[in-house]
């Protein structure tokens, strides 16, 4: 164990961020300047290690404060949790948000992935760059998707101080963007979360019915409008009535394994370990997705409700909601629904008078698509690097903290209150017998109208990008983002539904769509996802950390040869694909060749 401490010192702002959120030191063991102290023995050294889960949030402390992460700010922080600071250097250097080197205050995040990269993101970010020059103390960095596709290319510019201040640019054109990262304050208001829903206001909806119709900031707008109906029904029915109910609607996972969520409830409830833990995965980071954003933008009580049902059902008193790390504008809006439903007692103590206590923690991820996987997400919310774990045991047995955790994704989460207001068997009613409720669609690319749309399952794909309005000369569609698969626009009959697509021979994912046109060059998008899984892999294990390299090294070399060469390197990447697929040990690795495969089967990509 490394327990050695090097001489950099803290800077005041680096303690002061650091302090802000722990409290001063009460001892020169944690960093305290007391000159009757004794080091050779430690004060609170135990009762330091239980905040190993602070460690995060302490990161993001100091990158917000100062921009980057100094030796002296991360081993002032290590002080302070007794953390390793190797552990902790390990920590810091695992997410794309976070510098252990020198940078500018100002960050400035322009996304380059599938529906950005379709929309100029390279022409954009080039612009930038010159426009800015050297010396403009502002890092232009390309980015994974920023979870913004309804309004690409899209740019993030985060300034580092007290507070940090963020501004984004969507669709960005290079004077907006250069005004974002030089004056976050004057640049233009994002547009409401309600435009990226082209069917607001529809009678019809049921998951969205609220965004665009609701403020989103109001309680009592929220509870005029059928808001904590749900936890009152829940309530009356008592634990095992509300799994119940949710067994029998058929309500599976939104978030693309399709698990009946009925099943994850009882399991964790069932468990005699205590404590139990809700966690509401809000790491969207597949590209092409962004319901989830729009969800906690438009309507964040409908989560902070959703959350207090899965609690009180599964027997928790405290959930940890993992948002995404870029998206300032959710997260400002969940800790403002969060602190007025303390203040009214629909959190705390006694929740609606109920004798019931629960509460939630918002925990920032900082960059990993990785952590979108269950238990990378709980390791990274216990302070460790965001890799998987092996698995049995499973969550529902030893997830967080090794206590039973039941874990959803926001869109799961909220399909809970239409089926305790409206019963099982109306939700179950909607969609098809396997595939039941609705569904959200993440539709962007080649298309007039993007944004999410409602749908209930079992909708064909042609009738999705009919209403987004697709337009002419359709190359490709992408279906369940990066780790999805490519269809042809003949095969636009397949039905919305986890069966439907598995019979033809693609997924349903997370429910992305993106519809590419003759003008996107397909082997170029092809190396762009390639590039993506290399990146993200956590490189836990070898068939991922070294396949997604060989992949990516075997699309740059195929997009320079033709004939034997090309086929050489094609069955190469089917080799290294089976490798990946069998062998790698979570989902990100299991799924890195899928849409490779896809388009080189289906569209004859290299033909």
């Amino acid at each position: 164990m490394d327990l050695h401490f090097g001489d950099s010192k803290p800077t005041d702002d680096e303690r002061a961020a650091v302090d802000a959120l722990l409290g001063p030191p009460e001892s020169s063991w944690e960093g305290a300047d007391r000159s009757d102290a004794d080091l050779r023995w430690a004060r609170g050294g135990r009762e330091a290690r239980d905040r190993r889960d602070l460690l995060l949030p302490g990161l993001h402390a100091i990158n917000d404060r100062i921009g980057w992460i100094s030796e002296g700010a991360l081993g002032y922080l290590c002080r302070r949790l007794t953390v390793p600071p190797s552990e902790a250097y390990g920590v810091a250097t695992f997410y794309a948000m976070f510098s252990v080197k020198p940078r500018p205050a100002t960050v400035l995040h322009v996304c380059t992935d599938l529906a950005c990269a379709a929309a100029g993101a390279s022409e954009l970010c080039a612009g930038i760059e010159a426009r800015l020059g050297l010396g403009s103390g502002v890092s232009v960095e390309r980015s994974p998707c920023l979870g913004l596709c309804e309004r690409a290319p899209a740019t993030l510019a985060i300034k580092a101080g007290d507070p940090v201040r963020t501004a984004v640019s969507a669709p960005a054109t290079v004077h907006d963007a250069v005004l974002a990262a030089s004056a976050p304050d004057s640049a233009p208001e994002e547009p409401a979360a309600a435009m990226a829903v082209p069917q607001a206001g529809s009678e019809e909806l049921v998951l969205l019915k609220r965004v665009g119709v609701v403020d989103p900031r109001s309680l009592d707008d929220y509870r005029a409008h059928g808001g904590y109906t749900a936890l009152r029904r829940a309530f009356e029915l008592g634990p095992a009535g509300v799994i119940r109910e949710v067994t029998d609607s058929g309500l599976v996972g939104r978030g693309g394994a399709a698990f009946p969520t009925g099943r994850k409830w009882q399991a964790t409830a069932a468990q005699p370990d205590h404590p139990h833990y809700v966690v509401c995965n809000a790491d969207e980071s597949e590209p092409g997705t962004f319901k989830d954003r729009v969800l906690m933008e438009g309507d964040p009580y409908a989560l902070v409700e959703a959350m207090t049902i899965a609690a009180y059902a599964t027997g928790a008193h405290k959930g940890y909601l993992y948002l995404r790390g870029e998206y300032p504008r959710a997260l400002e809006r969940l800790e403002h629904a969060l602190a007025q439903a303390r203040a009214r007692g629909l959190l705390g103590e006694d929740v609606l008078g109920q004798g019931y206590a629960f509460d939630i923690e918002i925990r920032r991820g900082a960059g990993a698509y990785i952590c979108g996987e269950e238990t990378a997400l709980f390791n990274s919310i216990e302070g460790y690097r965001g890799e998987p774990r092996s698995k049995p045991p499973f969550p529902v047995e030893k997830g967080l903290f090794g206590k039973p955790t039941v874990e959803n994704n926001v869109e799961t989460l909220v399909n809970v209150l239409p089926i305790l207001t409206m019963g099982a068997p109306a939700y179950a009613a909607i969609g098809t017998q396997r595939s039941t409720g609705p569904k959200l669609f993440c539709v962007s690319g080649s298309v007039e109208r993007p944004g999410i749309y409602e749908l209930p399952f079992g909708a064909t794909l042609g009738q999705l990008l009919e209403l987004a309005g697709v337009r002419d000369r359709l190359r490709a569609v992408l279906l369940g983002g990066a780790a999805g698969g490519f269809v042809r626009p003949d095969e636009l009959e397949i039905p919305l539904t986890f069966e439907g697509t598995r019979e033809a021979g693609t997924t349903l994912g997370s429910g992305v769509v993106m519809a590419f046109d003759d003008t996107v060059p397909l082997p170029r998008l092809l190396l762009r996802i390639a590039e993506f899984f290399r990146d993200e892999s956590c490189g836990q294990c070898v068939p991922c950390r070294v396949g997604t390299v060989r992949q990516e090294e075997a699309l740059h070399r195929i997009v320079a040869r033709t004939g034997a060469a090309a086929a050489d390197d094609i069955a190469l990447l089917r080799e290294v694909g089976r490798a990946m697929r069998d062998a790698s040990i979570c989902g990100l690795g299991q799924t890195a060749w899928n849409a490779v495969e896809s388009a080189i089967d289906r569209l004859g990509a290299y033909e």
